[in-house]
C-alpha cells in the first residue's frame, strides 16, 4: 500500500479548513476523532458509502484535518490537533465548541 499523503503542517491553509469542515459528513468525522484518540475509516463511516467516505476521508487529509496511517488493511485516523492548534491556537477548540 502507498502511503497517504498529508500537508506540512506550515502549508495548511484556512481556505482548506474551512472548505473541509463546511460538509456536515466531515464535521462529524472531525468531531468524532476529537473525542478520540484514533479510529478507523469504518468506525467513522456512519453505514455510509466506501465511496463517498474515501473522499472525505481525502479532503480531511488534504485540509490538514486528519493524519491517515495503515495497520495491515485497516486505515486508522487521527485529528492533526497539535498541527492545527500550533497554526491557529484555539480554532479547532472553538470549531468543536460551535458545532456540538
Amino acid at each position: 500500500m502507498r502511503p497517504f499523503k498529508h500537508p506540512a503542517a506550515e502549508d495548511l491553509t484556512l481556505e482548506r479548513l474551512f472548505h473541509a469542515l463546511s460538509d456536515p459528513v466531515r464535521l462529524d468525522i472531525v468531531r468524532t476523532l476529537a473525542s478520540v484518540e484514533e479510529a478507523s475509516c469504518s468506525e467513522l463511516d456512519g453505514g455510509r458509502p466506501k465511496s463517498s467516505m474515501s473522499h472525505h476521508f481525502r479532503v480531511l487529509r488534504e485540509a490538514g484535518l486528519v493524519h491517515t496511517r495503515h495497520a495491515g488493511t485497516t486505515h486508522i485516523n487521527t485529528l492533526r490537533r497539535a498541527d492545527l492548534d500550533a497554526r491557529w491556537p484555539g480554532l479547532l477548540a472553538s470549531i468543536l465548541e460551535a458545532s456540538g
